[in-house]
């Protein structure tokens, strides 16, 4: 099967005919190929959403919203089928196939009802007979890019709170998962969303992705991706003055005090360190334990990473699916590597497995590090891959102080049963999401989504806090008192 770009309304061959085949991470076997578009594909897209953008923005948002609750229908009745196909070129297991898809039926629901909120102010005036209040506007062309890992999810965080609030969008996903972006934008075309306010085009991020985001006609970009490339995009979108929101890495922390429900807390542990198998930018990589549970937690944690099963994500008896591809196998090789030269203990994994019948596939055994220093690069570097690493603490002052001393800041969970010190936690944490007796991933959607420092700019996705990233705020002042009155100089 070859898929096809999808430009103002029109399934669309790439115009120099170049395409790259997809293949399972978990066997190998070749799946489907996916367009190499070029420049040219890029501007005819851009072209398109722009043109739509007049008509678009006047369409009235409870309309747009009806759209999207059409897309939510169709996405539901699809769950099972898209969340296979997201298992076969992903290689997650289907359970979190499953709940990725979800997310996006989530936010389907969710965004479509802003249709009829997106709500302004009133608010009174500081003159007599003078009305005041704030609307929102819609700004232009969206550029939207996204990831491999979530490629349902991530998408429609984007995707649905641009064109409910009247933007058009010029879409270009991860080129590791094209087909669920495909399935996506032809439940948007037959949900009635019209031709050109959702235009896809498949590439490589140094071709299209660079395009996209110095291209003229693009008044925003939101990136989801790494820290590397965010700082590059960040660079040249802010020469010309785009509005950007970037979603990049974590290097995400679960605190365990001697208190702990341990049987909880592992639970939590296992999820979010191997969930994924790691590649997640919620995952857990590093585990702050105080120190007076610090060795019984070490062999408990053991014994539940020995019964991971790894395997096809197909297989409902897997726990653990493949890495992305052979670089991503790689990359986690060489931080194993630099962790036990650094002096770090490697207690379990640190290598793909020996099973011939994983041979095929790109897997990796579940990893755990102790002695671990919060100096070292393996708590300091998002490895992306199922690498867990233990720092022991004496104190919650200094667990906080520990996860805080990374350069990101997404997330961060604490297991304790003590009330004061989780809400100790709460106010001192560095990060935009908190866990109190749960792990560092399952962000709701109508909740903002997002982190500090390097994690992003800023920006939040999810939410109504989604709305003000892809909508400009209008102040109207409504003078009925027949004369001129003065702001601030008129009493």
């Amino acid at each position: 099967m070859r898929l096809c770009n999808f430009v103002n309304g029109q399934w669309s061959k790439p115009l120099h005919g170049q395409y790259r085949n997809i293949v399972n991470p978990a066997t190998g076997e070749a799946l489907w190929d996916v367009p190499q578009s070029s420049r040219e594909d890029l501007n005819l897209a851009v072209a398109a959403a722009k043109s739509s953008f007049s008509s678009w923005r006047l369409v009235p948002a409870p309309k747009r919203g009806e759209m999207l609750f059409r897309v939510g229908q169709m996405l539901l009745e699809r769950k099972a089928e898209l969340a296979a196909m997201m298992t076969q070129e992903m290689g997650k297991v289907l359970l979190e196939a499953e709940g990725d898809v979800q997310e996006g039926i989530d936010m389907a629901f969710y965004m479509a009802g802003e249709g009829r909120r997106s709500f302004g102010q009133t608010t009174p005036s500081e003159l007599p007979n003078k009305f005041s209040m704030t609307i929102r506007d819609p700004i232009g062309v969206a550029g939207i890019i996204t990831p491999w890992n979530f490629p349902m999810a991530i998408p429609t965080w984007k995707i649905f709170p641009a064109i409910v609030m009247g933007n058009t969008v010029v879409f270009k996903p991860a080129s590791e998962t094209p087909r669920l972006a495909y399935e996506l934008v032809k439940i948007l075309e037959e949900a009635g969303v019209p031709g050109g306010v959702v235009n896809l085009v498949f590439g490589s991020g140094s071709e299209i992705g660079e395009a996209l985001i110095r291209h003229p006609d693009v008044a925003l970009i939101s990136f989801t991706g790494s820290n590397e490339t965010g700082r590059h995009v960040a660079k040249v979108t802010g020469g010309e003055l785009k509005r950007t929101s970037l979603e990049l890495g974590g290097k995400n922390a679960i605190i365990v005090m001697d208190d702990a429900d341990l049987d909880l807390a592992i639970d939590g542990i296992i999820w979010s360190a191997f969930g994924t198998t790691g590649q997640r930018c919620t995952a857990c990589s590093r585990l702050i334990v105080q120190e007076g549970i610090y060795d019984t937690l070490r062999e408990r944690l053991k014994e539940r990473m020995e019964k991971l099963t790894l395997g096809s994500g197909l297989d409902k008896r897997t726990d653990v699916g493949p890495l992305i591809n052979k670089q991503a196998v790689e990359k986690v090789k060489k931080y194993i590597k630099i962790g036990t030269d650094e002096g770090a203990r490697l207690e379990m994994g640190g290598t793909v497995p020996q099973d011939p019948a994983l041979a095929a596939g790109n897997f990796f055994l579940p990893t755990l590090f102790t002695d671990v220093s919060m100096e070292m690069r393996i708590a300091q570097e998002e490895i992306f891959g199922p690498v867990l690493s233990m720092i022991k603490v004496k104190s919650l002052q200094e667990a906080i102080e520990a996860n805080n001393r990374v350069t990101y800041g997404l997330s961060s969970s604490l297991f304790t049963r003590n009330v004061n010190q989780a809400f100790e936690a709460i106010r001192d944490l560095a990060t935009g999401l908190i866990y109190i007796n749960a792990g560092t991933t399952g962000a709701e959607i109508h909740l903002p989504f997002g982190g500090t420092r390097g994690t992003g700019n800023g920006h939040r996705e999810s939410g109504t806090a989604a709305l003000d990233f892809f909508s400009e705020w209008k102040a109207i002042y409504v003078d009925y008192s027949g004369r001129l009155q003065r702001a601030q100089i008129d009493d």
